[in-house]
C-alpha cells in the first residue's frame, strides 16, 4: 500500500506543474494588472507618478515581460520558498499566507471531521429506520440545510444572537488577542466565537452528505446479497457494517480530493460575513484587485490540496474496496 501511495504521488507531480501553468495564465487573462490599477488610482487622487517610477516597478516585478518569462520567474521563486510580494497589502505573500494558513487548515480539518461524524451516523440510523419519525425529522432538516446558503444562515444566526445577548459575534477570537500567541484565555475566546461557524458548517455540510449516504445505503440494503446473508443467519449489525456500509461509503471516499480545497474556497462568503481570518476572503480580495502573486499562490495551494486529497482518496478506496486492492496487487 505504501508503494502504491508513493507511485500515485509521483504520477501527480506533472499534474501539479500543469496546474501551476494554468493557474498563472488564468490570473493574467483579465486586461491590465494591479500596477496599472494602482497607478491610475494614484493619479486620479492627484498624486504625480513618473513614468520612470512605473518602469522601475515593472522591471522589479517582471510585469513588462512575456507571460512565459513571468511564469518561470514566479515558479522559480516558489520552488525557493519565495511566493512573491502582495501589491494590495504591501507585504510578502509568505507572511500573509502563513498568518491565515493555520486557521484555515484547523477550520477545514475539524469541519470535515464534524461533518462526517454527524452525517454518517444519522444517515445510517435513518436508512435502517426508514419511514420512522426520526427518518422524517432528519430528512426534513437535511432539506433545509441544502436549501439555505451558509452565509444567509450566518446572518440569521448572528442577528438572533445579537437580539438575545446584545453582543455582535464575529471573528475567530476577540480583537485583543490578535497577534498574540496561544494561551488559555485566547483558547477560551476561540471557543466562544467559533461555535457558531462550526454549527453553520455542520448544518449545511451535513445535509447533502446525509441524504446521499442514506440513499446509497438504502440501495444496498435492497440488493439480493443482503437478503441472502440475512437468510443464512448473519447478524444484522455485522452484515450492515461489513458489506452495505462499506460499499455506500465508496462514493464519498472517492471525492475526498474535492472536499479538502472545497472547505477552503467553498466557505468564502461565510468567512467574509463572519469575519473569519482564513484564506478564502484573502483569495477573493486578491482576485478582485488583480494581486497576481497573492492570488496565484493561494490557487496553487488549493491545487496542491486537491492532489493530496486525490492520493488520500485513492489509498482509502484501496483499503475499503477489496477489488481495488486485488487490482493493485496484480499491477
Amino acid at each position: 500500500m505504501l508503494r502504491f501511495a508513493i507511485k500515485r504521488t509521483l504520477q501527480l507531480i506533472p499534474l501539479i506543474i500543469l496546474l501551476s501553468m494554468v493557474t498563472f495564465i488564468v490570473i493574467n487573462l483579465p486586461p491590465g494588472d494591479f500596477l496599472s490599477t494602482y497607478v491610475n488610482n494614484l493619479r486620479s487622487s492627484g498624486v504625480i507618478v513618473l513614468d520612470e517610477e512605473i518602469k522601475e516597478l515593472e522591471a522589479r516585478y517582471g510585469l513588462g515581460q512575456p507571460i512565459y518569462v513571468q511564469y518561470f520567474r514566479w515558479i522559480g521563486n516558489v520552488l525557493q520558498g519565495n511566493l512573491g510580494y502582495s501589491f494590495s497589502w504591501n507585504r510578502p505573500v509568505n507572511d500573509l499566507i502563513a498568518e491565515r494558513l493555520g486557521n484555515t487548515i484547523i477550520l477545514s480539518i475539524t469541519s470535515l471531521i464534524l461533518i462526517w461524524l454527524v452525517a454518517f451516523p444519522l444517515g445510517y440510523y435513518s436508512a435502517t429506520h426508514q419511514y420512522s419519525t426520526s427518518d422524517y425529522v432528519f430528512t426534513s432538516i437535511s432539506f433545509l440545510g441544502m436549501s439555505i446558503p451558509n452565509f444567509l444562515l450566518a446572518i440569521v444566526f448572528m442577528w438572533v444572537y445579537f437580539l438575545a445577548s446584545g453582543k455582535f459575534l464575529s471573528g475567530m477570537f476577540a480583537i485583543e488577542f490578535t497577534g498574540q500567541p496561544m494561551s488559555w484565555a485566547k483558547f477560551a475566546s476561540i471557543l466562544q466565537h467559533m461555535w457558531m461557524p462550526y454549527l453553520i458548517i455542520v448544518i449545511t455540510g451535513t445535509a447533502g452528505l446525509f441524504k446521499t449516504f442514506r440513499a446509497n445505503l438504502l440501495d444496498e440494503l435492497g440488493k439480493p446479497y443482503v437478503q441472502a446473508a440475512r437468510a443464512k443467519g448473519v447478524p444484522n449489525r455485522r452484515l450492515l457494517i461489513k458489506y452495505p456500509v462499506r460499499i455506500a461509503l465508496i462514493p464519498f471516499i472517492s471525492t475526498v480530493g474535492w472536499m479538502l480545497p472545497g472547505l477552503i474556497s467553498g466557505q468564502t462568503l461565510l468567512a467574509i460575513v463572519m469575519g473569519l481570518p482564513t484564506l478564502a476572503p484573502l483569495l477573493q480580495s486578491s482576485l478582485r484587485s488583480q494581486d497576481m502573486f497573492l492570488a496565484g499562490s493561494i490557487l496553487l495551494v488549493l491545487c496542491i490540496l486537491t492532489v493530496i486529497g486525490t492520493v488520500i482518496s485513492d489509498v482509502l478506496l484501496a483499503l475499503t474496496d477489496p477489488r481495488i486492492r486485488d487490482a493493485i496487487g496484480k499491477g
